[in-house]
């Protein structure tokens, strides 16, 4: 990633709201990063941050920073994904959840939601783990949810794009099942592009063939957020 003056300068200012960590639930630190960057300045900052590190490795943490939205806004909303937060790593323990930004990354690897080989078909252990997630995201309504599909590099790029696209749907569609509205959902594949393990060993692999999602406040949110609700 090519860090532009203006970019590395919104690094800068921003460097207190990026303190996060896997464990990341610490509500003090999340709050007070809301409240001490302006509205218009926590915006902008994320917009640059968003749209650089999505074009990098890892679409659903470019999703999560680019909704920053600061103030005394992003201190409600930070608190409220928090909470989540906290529900999602309770109920998945497996599960790599981070809170970025005004917003929740989650991780799931193989072990967690997992396809039989060259398929889209979801095991039974997957359903079960979605079956948690879903009951999360029902009690939290007001939130969007980015899902995307993610390969090892066994096969051809084109095969692996489409591969993890039916995949990213496959996860909607029985999310959707599950009470949640379509709606909220948005799917993407990115096929083999974005490890996060070598693909040279069979550990790397399982790795790199995993579901993220990226959830942020939605326009009610961020709406009531600003009322101080």
């Amino acid at each position: 990633m090519k860090l532009t003056k203006t970019y590395i300068g919104a690094l800068f200012l921003s460097s207190a709201l990026l303190l996060t960590s896997c464990e990341a639930v610490q509500n003090s630190n999340h709050q007070q990063r809301g409240t001490a960057v302006g509205v218009a300045s926590g915006a902008v900052i994320g917009g640059i941050l968003g749209n650089n590190v999505g074009k990098g490795k890892n679409a659903a943490l470019g999703a999560v920073l680019g909704g920053i939205i600061g103030g005394v806004a992003g201190n409600v909303i930070g608190n409220k994904m928090d909470k989540q937060a906290k529900q999602i790593k309770e109920t998945l323990p497996g599960a790599e959840v981070e809170r970025v930004g005004d917003g929740i990354k989650i991780t799931m690897n193989e072990s967690i939601v997992n396809f039989a080989f060259d398929s889209s078909n979801l095991t039974s252990i997957a359903q079960t783990n979605l079956d948690k997630l879903a009951q999360v995201l029902v009690d939290n309504p007001d939130t969007n949810i980015n899902i995307y599909g993610h390969t090892d590099s066994k096969g051809s790029d084109a095969y692996n794009l489409s591969l993890s696209q039916r995949r990213a749907d496959a996860v909607k569609a029985y999310l959707s099942g599950k009470g949640i509205a379509s709606s909220r959902m948005i799917t993407k594949g990115e096929g083999e592009a974005m490890p996060v393990a070598t693909n040279d060993t069979d550990e790397g692999r399982a790795k790199n063939r995993r579901v993220e999602f990226a959830i942020t406040a939605n326009e009610k949110m961020i709406n009531d957020a600003k009322q101080g609700q």
